[in-house]
């Protein structure tokens, strides 16, 4: 099993979220541009690091999955948000061929989810009901797949995308998408980018766009 952890500035969280990496899977910190010794940290902490140049959410997600070597792989915020120990879950649900993708649907504590980003992503999991007519209700970041499979998906978003064109060529290739509840913690990094109006904007922005580049309208 591989972990991707796509990370800018998170030297806070770093210690928590890797110490919550399940025994045997390795822990693929990819950093994004950070300036607070993030991949120091990671490296100190024996995370597999690997640098991305180019800034942008899909573009960490995808060059984790591409240095990635596991059947398995894992995608999970780096904010400790959200708890990696809770993947052995998801990975026997896709083992099992129970599922082909697992998707983590945060169940927020108290001070974890501002209102405005809760809003544009409840707005934007109603457009991808719409569109693919899965069930699912958040599209967080913690989700696990094949990888070999997920790269046949040919993923082609850099930015915000990325989560959700995953989802939507998973749909159009018929597989098992479903969601497990998650508990969804306050963030300890320093990278709270989808924390202000302004990166909530940018996020649905982004999603918007994939959903029309797929051939629907998101209103």
């Amino acid at each position: 099993m591989d972990l991707v952890l796509p990370c800018l500035n998170e030297a806070a969280a770093l210690p928590w979220v890797l110490g919550r990496v399940p025994e045997g899977w390795r822990a693929v910190v990819v950093d994004n541009g950070s300036d607070d010794g993030s991949a120091e940290i990671a490296a100190a902490h024996g995370a597999h690091v690997v640098t991305e140049s180019r800034r942008g959410f899909g573009a960490a997600c995808h060059a984790g999955l591409e240095a990635a070597t596991a059947e398995f792989i894992a995608f999970c915020d780096c904010d400790a948000s959200l708890d990696p120990g809770l993947l052995p879950a998801f990975a026997a649900r896709v083992s099992s061929g129970a599922a082909d993708l697992v998707l983590g649907r945060r169940r927020p504590a108290r001070g974890s989810w501002p209102l405005h980003a809760r809003l544009g992503n409840a707005a934007l999991a109603h457009s991808l009901r719409r569109r693919t007519g899965l069930p699912l209700h958040d599209l967080g970041p913690l989700r696990l797949a094949r990888r070999t499979a997920l790269r046949e998906l040919g993923l082609t978003d850099r930015r915000s995308g990325y989560p959700l064109q995953m989802v939507v060529r998973a749909a159009e290739a018929g597989w098992r998408v479903e969601e497990r509840d998650v508990p969804y913690l306050p963030r300890t990094g320093t990278s709270k980018v989808t924390g202000t109006w302004r990166g909530t904007w940018q996020a649905v922005h982004d999603m918007r766009r994939v959903l029309a580049a797929a051939g629907t309208e998101a209103r």
